[in-house]
C-alpha cells in the first residue's frame, strides 16, 4: 500500500443538546455554509414536536433515526458479463449517513410551509414507523432479500 487510510475525524457535538448526531444532522441540512440557519430549523423542528405530540423533540429525532437506518443494501457487482445486485450489510456510519439523508430529502418534498414543519412531521412519521424514509428503508431491503440468492458473489 502506498498511501496510508484515511482516518474517521473526531465530531463536535452540537451546543443544545450536546449531541454528535443532531450536529451531523445540522451539517447535513446546512447550505451554502449557514450553520446558523441549519440549526434554528433543526431546533425550531425539535419545538414543533414538543408542540404535536407532547412528547421531547430529541427522543422522536432519535427514535425517528434508529428507525430509518438501513441493515442491508445492495451493491453491484460484475462477474463475467453479468451486473448482480448482490445484498451487503451496512457500516454504522454509512447507515446513519443514508437516514440522514433520506430523512432530509423526504422531508423536503412535503408540502408544508418551512423546512422545520416538513422536518418535524417526516420525524413523527418516522419515529411511528411511517413515512417515506421508512418506506425507502423497507424498499431497500425488499431489494436485498429479493437477491440473496446472489449473496455468495459478495467478497
Amino acid at each position: 500500500m502506498r498511501k496510508k487510510r484515511a482516518g474517521t475525524r473526531i465530531r463536535i457535538p452540537d451546543p443544545r443538546y450536546n449531541d454528535v448526531l443532531v450536529s451531523e444532522f445540522i451539517n447535513n441540512i446546512m447550505e451554502g455554509g449557514q450553520k446558523h440557519k441549519a440549526r434554528r430549523i433543526l431546533y425550531d423542528a425539535f419545538g414543533i414536536i414538543e408542540e404535536r405530540t407532547k412528547l421531547n423533540g430529541i427522543d422522536v429525532f432519535k427514535k425517528a433515526m434508529s428507525n430509518a437506518r438501513p441493515m442491508l443494501e445492495v451493491k453491484a457487482r460484475r462477474v463475467g458479463g453479468a451486473t448482480y445486485q448482490v445484498p451487503t450489510e451496512v457500516r454504522s456510519g454509512r447507515s446513519i449517513a443514508l437516514a440522514i439523508r433520506w430523512l432530509i430529502s423526504y422531508a423536503s418534498a412535503r408540502k408544508e410551509r418551512s423546512m422545520a414543519q416538513k422536518l418535524a412531521s417526516e420525524f413523527i412519521a418516522a419515529s411511528t414507523g411511517e413515512g417515506s424514509a421508512i418506506k425507502k428503508k423497507e424498499d431497500t431491503h425488499k431489494m436485498a432479500e429479493a437477491n440473496k440468492a446472489f449473496a455468495h458473489f459478495k467478497w
